[in-house]
């Protein structure tokens, strides 16, 4: 590798849509593109160790800035070797910035041009956040890719609103830039616009002018439907550069990321596999199923036969149904172990199907039904 923090190779683009087939080579290894990155929030994904990520093969994760700043602090991780140390992972690692607590701790907050000022959700103390301070926390982490700090906007906000948005995520940007000190970590840039596609134009072409390795597109997983979804993904992505990694932010079911590769997307992140194992959902070829139900109590069927993950190969439905009616936690374990297998099994299947060009989203679409919601 070079002395890059982040190189970026496409090395196939699709005959039928935008998709491309491409290679991210980070501190901690090669990631072929697209990817679906697990979230882990607070330096672990819930109920996985990093011999379970080995097991899924997840090249990159996602932890969160802001809530590692609020606990344990960034300095603790720093004084510990850094995030991948502190949690024992030897595999990528991406740092939201918190611009999506922004939007969703908004009773806790208050904006500026300055920053944010907020109340800590765990205990009410006071932070203030900044486009400097984020980069310093990040810093700190050391992770292999970080996110600037952004305002996002909520999905039905008026275009007044999203514009005063848009600029304010621009100065924080710059300064962003001028606040980095280490050069080992690969920065993404963030594209906000909410669903006017005029502003979504004007900061594509302000945030490419900016040295970022990479760009995101924000704001599109806070209330739209999945027709405004798809519409601003394939409106953004294209107006991002070529010859550097697209990220779409929060997103999403299954069908979404079919979607947004087909809109020319590299990377997604999203809680829904992990947040819905532990809620009783497990994704499957034929759709979900909420294993709660009492047609799962006699069953010998794996979650799905089609899967070939530890969860699938090993146990019943009816094991994993009572393992969850009786509260015990390793149900949590199994389920996400499963879930996440679905989401990277389903790239991994995109990605082979780019290397055949044989990629066609509408004819995936059909073919996964259910399975794609």
């Amino acid at each position: 590798m070079s002395d890059r923090p982040l190189s970026f190779e496409i090395y196939r683009e699709s005959s039928r849509t935008k998709a491309r087939r491409g290679r991210l080579r980070l501190r901690h290894g090669i990631v072929d593109t697209p990817i679906f990155m697990p979230v882990g929030t607070q330096a672990a994904v819930k109920s996985l160790d990093p011999r379970d990520l080995a097991e899924i093969q997840a090249r990159i994760i996602l932890s969160n800035a802001y809530h590692l700043m609020i606990r344990p602090g960034s300095k603790q991780v720093a004084a510990r070797g850094g995030l991948h140390r502190f949690m024992r992972y030897d595999g990528n690692i991406l740092t939201d910035s918190g611009g999506f607590q922004v939007f969703s701790l908004k009773e806790l907050r208050r904006l500026s041009d300055d920053g944010v000022e907020f109340r800590s959700h765990l205990d009410g103390s006071l932070f203030k956040m900044t486009p400097e301070s984020l980069v310093e926390v990040q810093e700190d982490l050391g992770p292999d890719i970080a996110m600037m700090l952004d305002e996002c906007p909520p999905a039905q906000a008026p275009h007044d609103e999203v514009a005063i948005a848009v600029e304010r995520t621009t100065r924080w940007a710059k300064r962003n830039v001028a606040a980095r000190r280490r050069e080992d970590m690969a920065w993404f840039g963030i594209v906000q616009g909410g669903l006017f596609e005029d502003l979504r134009q004007g900061h594509a072409e302000a945030m490419r002018e900016l040295p970022f390795d990479g760009f995101a597109v924000g704001g599109v997983s806070v209330g739209e439907n999945t027709e405004e979804i798809t519409r601003i993904v394939k409106f953004t992505a294209p107006l991002l550069p070529r010859d550097k990694p697209r990220y779409l932010m929060g997103v999403g079911t299954p069908g979404d990321l079919v979607r947004g590769v087909a809109a020319g997307i590299d990377m997604f992140d999203c809680v829904m596999p992990t947040r819905n194992a532990r809620n009783g959902q497990l994704f499957t070829s034929n759709g979900r199923i909420v294993i709660k139900n009492a047609e799962h109590r006699e069953s010998e069927q794996p979650v799905d036969a089609q899967c070939s993950c530890y969860t699938c190969r090993t146990f019943s439905r009816a094991y994993l149904r009572h393992l969850y009616t009786a509260g015990e936690v390793g149900y949590h374990r199994l389920a996400t172990l499963h879930n996440l297998s679905f989401y990277l099994n389903l790239m991994a299947k995109i990605r082979s199907e780019l290397d055949m060009d044989t990629f066609d989203a509408e004819r995936m679409l059909r073919e996964m039904g259910p399975a794609a919601e």
